[in-house]
């Protein structure tokens, strides 16, 4: 499942525990190999333990970003898919900024709107919309008008999408051909940037 795809936290979520699990035990068992055999942790195998014990940190670290992110409800992705039409729409992205977490569970971007809706009720949502912008900024957008739509907004953020559309139609726009057209080494699409400063 590719970031941005509805259900990616729970598939990462499952993927990171599973990982890190297998590299914990893998550790764990080289170790007590060394230590059954020889009676001493003074071997090899204990070496080779605590250098497996560094991607088992990583992989642990990952797991618990994953386990911390909240899962999009799957009740509001049925909402928003009534209303995608021929949008681009990304589920589930978790963006940290050095103060805070945001919770996006839906992002659009449309010609210069970035239109976003978040299910976390406790979501500073005009924090929000100034750290994407400074991230747009570094990504070379200045121009760009962004809304967060908070937790009890979902129409709003829903109406706000089918003005996108028809937006999109009367620009005739694809955006998925957009994404697909982009190329590593070039500026990259603001859909882009989303993705690549969430988790």
């Amino acid at each position: 499942m590719s970031k941005g795809d509805f259900g990616y936290i729970r598939s990462r979520r499952k993927s990171a525990v599973l990982r890190t699990a297998v590299l914990a035990g893998f550790s764990v068992g080289i170790f007590l190999a060394g230590y059954l055999y020889y009676g001493t942790n003074k071997n090899l195998f204990s070496f080779i333990a605590v250098i497996g014990a560094i991607p088992t940190g990583l992989s642990a670290v990952n797991m618990i970003l994953y386990l911390r992110a909240k899962p999009f409800p799957e009740e509001l992705y049925a909402k928003i898919e009534q209303h995608r039409a021929g949008l681009l729409i990304r589920y589930e992205l978790v963006m940290t900024s050095y103060e805070r977490t945001y919770q996006i569970g839906a992002a659009c971007v449309q010609s210069k709107n970035v239109c976003l809706f978040t299910a976390d009720e406790k979501a500073d949502t005009a924090a929000c919309e100034q750290h994407i912008r400074e991230q747009l900024k570094i990504g070379g957008y200045e121009d760009l008008t962004v809304k967060v739509f908070g937790a009890s907004e979902l129409p709003a953020f829903t109406a706000r999408l089918d003005q996108l559309e028809k937006l999109r139609n009367a620009e005739n726009i694809d955006p998925y051909a957009v994404e697909a057209a982009w190329q590593p080494g070039t500026t990259q699409t603001p859909a882009g940037i989303l993705l690549s400063i969430s988790l």
